[in-house]
Parts: structure tokens; sequence; C-alpha cells
């Protein structure tokens, strides 16, 4: 899936609020098209990570690059999925996948073909002319991710976006932004708690430590798809990961 190039470059990124040092020298790189879950212990520094590679945070000092060039929202094509469904309730399912389409003024023909597609992929068409308080809460993410994915981002930031379901619904959806990344190619980041969740989608998980957090390790997930949870193969991986969180 992913290719050699590399389409994210984190060099040297550290953030300091203050006194209080939250994340120190970091630095990975990420190929085109790559999925990357970043895991680590709880109160780490994940969500200033995140708000660092999205723009919405200054570095205190470092680089984040896209295609080699310092990330710009105004240049770059940078997406969000959060814990909380983000659908805009005035809009239905179909104009909601084609907001952010509406917005980068992509031609009539590019909007509906990537609405539909994305519609289609979903699961959404008997809900395409609804809007998001006629939907289930799980109905309504799989709308928020859809969005997300229809800009064909650069970069596409997770941030746990299924805390909130059960987790048979977590599977359905973890199956479902799977589906849509083999179909978009899109690169993703998916910040996740949850060490099974990181195994069953990533092919690399990031593994931060404590505050102030570091790059602990890298690890590749070797393991075909679609992942069996229950193989001793998963749950090796699982395993370690964990260990290497708890551990210090």
């Amino acid at each position: 899936m992913s290719e050699s190039k590399n389409k994210i470059e984190v060099i040297n990124l550290t953030k300091k609020f203050g006194d209080l040092l939250v994340l120190d020298d970091i630095s990975f790189s990420i190929k085109k098209g790559e999925f990357v879950c970043v895991v680590g212990p709880t109160g780490c520094g994940k969500t200033t990570f995140l708000n660092l590679l999205c723009c919405l945070l200054e570095p205190t000092s470092g680089q984040l690059l896209i295609d080699g060039v310092p990330a710009d929202p105004q240049k770059h094509d940078i997406a969000f999925v959060f814990q909380e469904p983000s659908s805009f309730p005035w809009l239905t399912v179909e104009q909601n996948i084609s907001f952010g389409l509406d917005i980068k003024r992509k031609s009539a023909e590019e909007r509906k073909k990537s609405v539909d597609d994305i519609i289609a992929l979903m699961g959404l068409e008997r809900f395409r002319n609804s809007y998001p308080s006629q939907l289930s809460m799980s109905s309504e993410q799989r709308m928020v991710i859809g969005r997300a994915f229809a800009m064909h981002p650069d970069l596409l930031l997770m941030d746990e976006p299924y805390s909130q379901m059960d987790i048979k619904m977590r599977f359905y959806l973890e199956d479902e932004v799977i589906k849509l990344w083999k179909a978009t190619g899109t690169t993703v980041i998916f910040i996740t708690h949850n060490i099974e969740e990181a195994v069953y989608m990533a092919e690399r998980v990031l593994i931060l430590t404590n505050k102030p957090a570091k790059v602990k390790e890298s690890v590749q997930i070797d393991l075909p798809r679609p992942r069996d949870v229950s193989s001793p193969d998963f749950i090796r991986y699982r395993k370690y990961i964990t260990d290497q969180i708890r551990w210090w």
C-alpha cells in the first residue's frame, strides 16, 4: 500500500509550555499512503502532539514537513477526525461529505464522484438526504470519517474517534476506516490508547514515552489483513507494545 517516498517528516519537534517540557526532540517520518498509530501512557502528551501536527500549536523548536516543505494549512490539505462527532447539523449527509470539497472549489463533477464514492464505501446510501440528528452515533461518525477521506488530504489525523463506541461498533468502524484508507491511499496518523486497536489497524505503531514524550520505538506490524485478533502473532504484537508502555 505505502510507497517509498516520505510524505511526512517530523524533525526534532519540541514543545514547552513555560518551563514544562511536554514533547522532547521527536523525530520520525511517514511514507506516502502509510497508516501509523501513535500510542503511549495516559497524559504523555498525545493531544499536544496531535495539535502540533495539525498546526493548531506552534512548536517551541523543530519542524513538520509535508512533501519536503513546512506544513501550512493554506497550502496543504490537513484533515481531522476527533473523539466527538463533528458534523454540521444543518447539512444533510451528502452536504456534510461535500463540505470540504465545496470549500476547495472542486468542480461539480469531482464533488459528485467523490461524494458518491464515499457514500457507497461507507454504506450511507439510504441516509444521503438525512440530517445528523436523524442518525445513530455510529452512522454520524461514519459520515464524519467519510467527509475527511473525501478530501484526499495530504495528512489525515484521527484522535481516538471510537472512544465512545462499544466493542462491536468499534470493530465495525475500524474495518470501515481500513476500507476507506485502502481505497483512497490517504496518509493517516491515528492516535489511540487502545493497543489492540493500534495492532489491528496500523502498518506501524509509534510508542511514546512518559512526559516529556519522546518516540521510544517504532514497531512495524507485519500481519496480513483482515487481521485475526486471536492469532498468536497478533497477541504477541499486542503484548510487546503493552509491555513497552508499561515498563520504562
